[in-house]
């Protein structure tokens, strides 16, 4: 059954579907750029773009099939025949010239429809290799959305970690100071550079987690790796896009994977028919006309012309090939007809996923905010506390990791958010919308 209406997300004023340039919403220049490159230097778009190439030609091979086959011929043939003469008893042989000229035609009647079942899979073959590729640019530009984001999520993991180790070194100063004077046992001092070695542990792991995201990036921009720069250091400057889902019943027209699935469906059919097809009788016409003679310069006179016609009907009676090639169209077709309610169904879920992602990472958002406020706060006084000896280092320590786990969860939460969006604007199809004229006749399953 298709939904009634989705989870409840965005004011009305908001847009109801995504624009094509959905990316733009996150205002972010850089992110723009990356999308249109992606869209024209992605190896695996290239190689979509060639598939459906090939559709598009075996469209051509299947209409080939209504028009008749024409052919031109040109025969020029010497021969010999020896034998024996009464005359005498010397052998006699004879040899002789044959040239011709003439234009075949042979034309089979599609008086079943069984070529035109053929050309009616191919088309709608093409339409799912057309839409295939539209979606694999929707998932790669969501990719690139994605990609974009980690990058700088690392990048802003990476400045807090060179901040808490700047932090803990303050605090690492304050006890050798306190040591050398016998207020502060070495137990702290052992403690607090345990602290700055663990922190400066994580460094090289989320440095490597950013040339790795970076890297990843540039491939799927088409570009080498080793001279791929990100400008942007943080994702300050990025803006949370609102959306809204629109009218369950629409998503069908602008999902691209779920047209696919529809347009393959609407091709195992034609092809089912087919295969019924070919079991009945079979008509074609031939037919030649040209020139025939014994010497060159006489072959386009008006006696040397020649011409013949025919008609031929072909009935199997008995053919184990064609009764595999319907069956196996009927399996395919069941297969199909599965892959297109599962289409459906994961399209829906799609959108309710994406919907509660965004609705749940932007409540922990907020949470964690207030948290990282609150954590900064506990962490200042611990410090001045343990600096005027009025609280011990353990106080310190606590105030100071709770402090850094928030902020870094808090990068890890923005992150979640803004792929959630991503994720939303793909589950609702990317502003993208099936043309009228590519709609193919099925009634989705209700």
């Amino acid at each position: 059954m298709v939904p009634k209406a989705f989870i409840p997300q965005s004011a009305e004023s908001t847009p109801l579907w995504p624009r094509a340039d959905w990316w733009s919403g996150f205002e972010s220049p850089e992110l723009s750029q990356f999308a249109q490159a992606a869209q024209q230097q992605n190896r695996n778009l290239a190689a979509a773009v060639a598939q459906v190439m090939a559709a598009q030609a075996q469209t051509f091979i299947a209409r080939s099939a209504l028009f008749p086959r024409l052919s031109l011929q040109m025969q020029a043939q010497r021969s010999n025949t020896g034998g024996s003469s009464v005359v005498g008893t010397l052998p006699t042989s004879s040899t002789g010239n044959v040239f011709g000229l003439g234009i075949g035609a042979s034309y089979e009647l599609d008086v079943w429809g069984l070529a035109r079942a053929n050309l009616r899979a191919a088309q709608e073959a093409l339409k799912s290799t057309r839409f295939a590729r539209q979606a694999l640019a929707l998932s790669i530009t969501a990719n690139v959305a994605n990609g974009y984001f980690s990058v700088l999520a690392l990048r802003e993991q990476i400045a807090i970690a060179k901040e808490d180790i700047a932090s803990i070194k303050g605090i690492l100063d304050v006890i050798k100071l306190r040591v050398s004077t016998g207020t502060s046992s070495h137990l702290d001092l052992a403690q607090e550079e345990a602290q700055v070695e663990s922190e400066e542990a994580q460094l090289p792991v989320l440095e490597e987690g950013e040339l790795e995201a970076r890297v990843a990036l540039a491939v799927l921009l088409g570009r080498p790796p080793e001279r791929f720069e990100v400008e942007a250091q943080n994702s300050d400057g990025i803006k949370l896009p609102e959306v809204a889902p629109g009218i369950p019943s629409q998503l069908l027209l602008r999902r691209p994977d779920v047209a696919e699935a529809e347009a393959n469906l609407a091709s195992a059919h034609a092809n089912l028919d087919a295969a019924r097809l070919a079991f009945l009788p079979q008509f074609s016409l031939t037919g030649s006309a040209g020139f025939s003679s014994t010497a060159l310069s006489a072959l386009l006179h008006g006696p040397s012309f020649i011409w013949d016609a025919g008609a031929n009907l072909v009935q199997t009676i008995f053919d184990g090939t064609l009764i595999g090639q319907k069956r196996l169209a009927y399996a395919t077709q069941k297969e199909l007809v599965a892959d297109y309610e599962s289409a459906v169904l994961n399209a829906y879920a799609d959108v309710e996923s994406a919907l509660g992602q965004v609705r749940n990472n932007a409540a922990a958002e907020n949470h964690l905010r207030r948290e990282v406020d609150a954590a900064r706060e506990a962490f200042g006084i611990a410090q001045l506390q343990y600096k005027e000896g009025a609280t011990d280092l353990l106080t310190v320590l606590q105030a100071q990791q709770t402090l850094f786990s928030a902020r870094d969860q808090l990068v890890q939460t923005h992150l979640a958010l803004l792929q959630s969006l991503v994720h939303l604007f793909e589950a609702l199809g990317g502003g993208w919308t099936e043309p009228p004229k590519d709609r193919t006749q099925f009634s989705p399953p209700g």
